[in-house]
């Protein structure tokens, strides 16, 4: 028994790679292809765990995957893969279209031949598994019920648009020929290995380096925060018991205004970490201009997964977001591995003047 999980290197990925080996002897094969956001040092410490294979590939090389289907014989599909970065996706549209829509399509594709030619009943027990994004849901207004798995998709951004087609793309698969799909629509995760583009790592990475917060706006936008581990146990239980062609909602239980976030991290780093002029980092917060298209608020209603599969968060925010704070403090060498050049100009691209 093995699994199949694309976009393993990257945040989330990542994560579940861990999760799923610390839990189960069943090995799997790791395809990523190494962009940006995916760093095989995620995974050092697996690096003599023989259940654990790496493969450095694109997801749309219809070649080399059906290679792997067939060599390894997976009875499910993870698919993590993708762009997931609403400000690059504004800059540059064409790539998240190419690996969030073409490549999950290619995908789709050759994992429907393998399926195809398995035995039936080796058929009936293999899962698809996409793990997708509330932002394919579009803003909600300050009162209005959190996104459920019913609600309409209403993208907004190049990123969330994507997301969409890719989200449609296996429901159609699903249905036309019948491959056992899931799909989990999860809101913002932060927790270990998070790329430093995003806002937690962004802001633990500018304020230990004595750079400014950037704050987009008024900082009034609220998101959803769910601890990746609480995610991965998630993912875990949906591809245990969840039923195909079904969503599955997963978020934290956890609004929170950007700003919020921001000044929490703050407090944190004040206490773990203090600055040597004793000043609070708060004191770094700088307002730029908002993102375009930004969406005001997502939150995520993840009652059906609690009840029909008993999957809830472990983590609250407070308690996720010291261990994540930790790990960063733990782990400066990681931080400076991936802080290179080229993001110093992406910060500079999307925060600075």
């Amino acid at each position: 028994m093995t699994l199949l999980v694309t976009g393993g290197a990257g945040f989330i990925g990542s994560n579940f790679v861990h999760h799923w080996l610390s839990a189960h002897e069943e090995p799997l094969v790791n395809l990523d292809k190494l962009t940006y956001a995916g760093n095989v040092g995620n995974l050092q410490s697996l690096a003599q765990d023989k259940r654990h294979v790496f493969v450095q590939g694109d997801i749309g090389d219809t070649a080399l995957v059906t290679q792997l289907l067939n060599q390894y014989q997976p009875r499910a599909v993870l698919h993590f893969a993708a762009e997931s970065h609403v400000d690059r996706s504004i800059h540059g549209p064409l790539d998240f279209i190419q690996t969030n829509v073409v490549g999950t399509c290619q995908l789709l594709e050759s994992v429907r031949a393998y399926w195809s030619a398995l035995p039936a009943d080796q058929q009936s027990h293999f899962r698809f598994l996409h793990v997708s994004t509330d932002e394919v849901y579009g803003s909600l207004s300050p009162d209005a019920p959190a996104f459920t798995e019913t609600h309409p998709y209403e993208p907004n951004s190049p990123y969330a648009a994507s997301k969409a087609a890719s989200d449609h793309m296996v429901r159609a698969w699903h249905h036309t020929y019948g491959l056992p799909v899931l799909t989990t629509n999860c809101s913002n995760n932060y927790g270990p290995y998070h790329f430093p583009e995003k806002l937690i790592p962004l802001v633990i990475h500018h304020a230990l380096s004595g750079k400014p917060l950037p704050v987009y706006g008024d900082g009034m936008q609220v998101r959803d925060w769910l601890f990746v581990e609480d995610h991965c146990r998630a993912i875990e239980r949906v591809l245990q018991a969840g039923t195909p062609g079904e969503t599955y909602n997963i978020g934290g239980w956890n609004e929170k205004p950007n700003i919020e976030v921001v000044k929490t991290l703050c407090h944190l780093l004040d206490e773990l970490q203090p600055r040597a002029d004793g000043q609070s980092y708060a004191s770094q917060i700088t307002y730029v201009k908002d993102r375009a298209g930004h969406d005001r608020r997502y939150a995520i209603d993840a009652g059906k997964i609690h009840n029909s599969l008993g999957w809830q968060p472990v983590e609250t925010f407070e308690t996720g977001l010291r261990k994540t704070v930790q790990w960063y403090l733990d782990h400066a060498d990681w931080v400076s591995g991936v802080t290179s050049g080229a993001y110093r100009q992406w910060v500079d691209l999307h925060y600075g003047d």
